[in-house]
């Protein structure tokens, strides 16, 4: 599929028509300095003048350049989406009047990403328009993540919590640091620093964003170009009675005068600053200083939030070209098995067309990587799934079961905890060909409390997993990790008690991630593939509901029906026997296929 993305920035344009598969350009146009005198677009080589063009009037006089093209599709990259888009959504009146209210939470961003979308579909009515949030990345945050200390009828009044940001340039590299590992995202634990102007870390555990350093605005988080980053939010009390700023001159200092341009007094170009840096500029010094130590402090937080790190990767214009923020970036992380190689690391170039270099040393455990980031191929991907999957055949329904904790034990967990020679009686079948539920039982143990008469599941396996629900965590006392069946390694250990004996796991507690299972025939249908994330929509209870980050796992001995936990069940108001809808697969899917 031909898509036209339109990026529209604060005071920038970039547009360009691609192949959603091969990312390869047609056409290819940026304007810069929106609304000054000094405005110009750049198509290839040609230089057109816009003096005093906003984002309306600019895309008008661009735009028919662009549809020489002949896109079928328009993506635009959206920065906030809110609680309610979790995903690329095609746009309709309905969908723009949403947009708008966001604005507030993304004021440098959201009002020019609405009125690119305006401006094009005045300009191109008759082909589909689908918004791409950089948010939308960030729906698997754990609540724990999501959650700000604040009172919770106040968070719940305003939808205060953590959202994210830079998703698209987060999933795209991640996917790309995995590619070149000759890994898959499932199996690793990747750190990814978007380093621009704006600026955002994120901890990519087994595929799923986990933690991310923006919050609600773009405002939180690192030091960026013109905005703060993290902030005692005392000082901004103090400021506004000393000061007496009002709301408005506060947000003006946070997100136009902070950061680079303020700790450096000379603006936000990182090119000057480490310049004037170099001649002995010492606010330009510090400049740096402060932004490194603060960037340094989230990669080693999120190694620890993930109990590791197999990869960091440094992507955008500050990532992708500055050898000195790398390097005091990730100098000093050798405790963690990271060690970079100085060498490597001044001659890293990236591009589209070579978008990989690794400037970690040969004997270093993690790997530290280059990564050029193309948000743009990654919207084009993004809207052409969300297209494609729209076309395929309508009514295709997905029967959903409801899954209660259980055991799975190796034979000789079996042996121990029921004796010598034991083996699972079963009690009756499960949905899923040669499985069953056993007559046998076993009681849980915890650091806080115990759950008994838990089934055990059959046939045996090869490795012990106990499937608990949130609930039953805060029971146990245990934080157990959201993962794939079968993906044990580093989740917390647990007790098991039965009638012949105790068996003490040292890993293998988990909440089970929801999950498909589809033969595949199933997966031909409804044109997807193993291992692709989807949403799936049940309505229930009179209600609509679309349940995101849904696993696609594909084998010929499975039954189609969908797995979710009784505490989602319960919340959502699904009953057994209910029946849903794929609603959306993300271009993530469109990456495993391409790998």
């Amino acid at each position: 599929m031909r898509v036209l993305v339109v990026n529209c920035g604060s005071s920038s344009i970039k547009a360009a028509v691609l192949d959603s598969e091969s990312g390869e350009r047609q056409a290819d146009i940026s304007v810069e300095r929106l609304g000054t005198s000094a405005c110009i677009a750049l198509d290839g080589s040609t230089e057109i003048a816009l003096p005093g063009y906003d984002h309306g009037r600019a895309l008008a006089e661009l735009l028919p350049r662009l549809a020489a093209a002949e896109p079928t599709a328009v993506g635009h990259r959206v920065v906030h989406g809110g609680e309610r888009f979790s995903a690329p959504a095609e746009i309709d009146n309905e969908l723009e009047a949403e947009l708008e209210s966001l604005s507030p939470l993304a004021p440098l961003h959201n009002p020019a990403n609405l009125a690119g979308i305006r401006a094009a579909r005045l300009c191109l009515p008759d082909i589909p328009h689908v918004a791409v949030f950089d948010t939308a990345f960030h729906s698997t945050l754990p609540r724990r993540a999501q959650r700000y200390a604040l009172p919770l009828e106040l968070t719940q009044k305003h939808g205060l919590r953590r959202y994210g940001f830079h998703g698209t340039s987060h999933s795209w590299v991640a996917a790309r640091a995995a590619q070149f590992l000759n890994d898959d995202t499932a199996r690793l634990r990747i750190i990814t620093c978007h380093l621009g102007n704006g600026a955002s870390v994120c901890a990519v555990e087994y595929g799923r964003s986990v933690e991310t350093s923006m919050g609600m605005t773009p405002v939180e988080g690192l030091v960026m170009g013109t905005r703060s980053g993290d902030m005692d939010p005392g000082i901004l009390i103090e400021l506004m009675r000393s000061e007496g700023l009002s709301v408005d001159e506060l947000d003006e200092l946070l997100n136009r005068k902070s950061g680079l341009t303020g700790l450096s007094g000379v603006g936000r170009d990182l090119r000057d600053i480490e310049a004037r840096a170099a001649e002995g500029d010492d606010n330009c010094r510090m400049a740096i200083a402060v932004s490194t130590h603060r960037l340094r402090k989230y990669i080693g937080a999120y190694a620890a939030v993930m109990g590791g790190v197999d990869a960091i990767v440094f992507t955008a214009g500050i990532g992708e070209n500055s050898a000195t923020i790398r390097h005091r970036a990730a100098g000093r992380f050798s405790f963690l098995g990271a060690h970079l190689d100085e060498e490597r690391n001044r001659a890293a170039r990236v591009s589209r067309e070579d978008p990989v270099a690794e400037i970690s040393a040969s004997h270093s455990k993690v790997r530290i990587l280059v990564v050029a980031t193309d948000e743009a191929h990654s919207i084009a991907a993004s809207t052409a799934e969300l297209l494609e999957q729209a076309s395929l055949e309508q009514g295709l329904t997905i029967p959903v079961a409801i899954s209660g904790r259980h055991i799975h034990l190796t034979q000789d967990a079996v042996e121990t905890l029921f004796g010598p020679g034991h083996t699972l009686t079963p009690y009756k079948p499960l949905s899923q060909p040669g499985q069953f539920a056993s007559e046998e039982r076993l009681t849980i143990v915890g650091p806080r409390s115990r759950i008994e008469k838990v089934r055990v599941l059959g046939p045996v396996r090869r490795n012990c997993q106990v499937e608990i629900s949130r609930t039953d965590e805060f029971k146990l006392g245990i934080d157990a990790p959201v993962r794939n069946s079968g993906d044990v390694d580093n989740s917390p250990g647990v007790t098991l008690i039965g009638p012949a004996g105790k068996l003490d796991l040292t890993q293998g507690l988990i909440c089970a991630r929801r999950h498909i299972h589809m033969t595949p025939e199933d997966a031909e249908r409804f044109g997807v593939n193993d291992r692709d994330v989807v949403e799936v929509a049940i309505e229930s209870a009179g209600r609509d509901l679309t349940f995101g980050d849904v696993l696609i796992r594909v084998k010929s001995s499975y039954a189609l029906e969908m797995h979710i936990d009784t505490d989602e069940a319960n919340a959502a108001e699904v009953q057994p026997g209910q029946q849903g809808v794929l609603a959306a697969t993300p271009a993530t899917a469109s990456l495993r296929r391409r790998r």
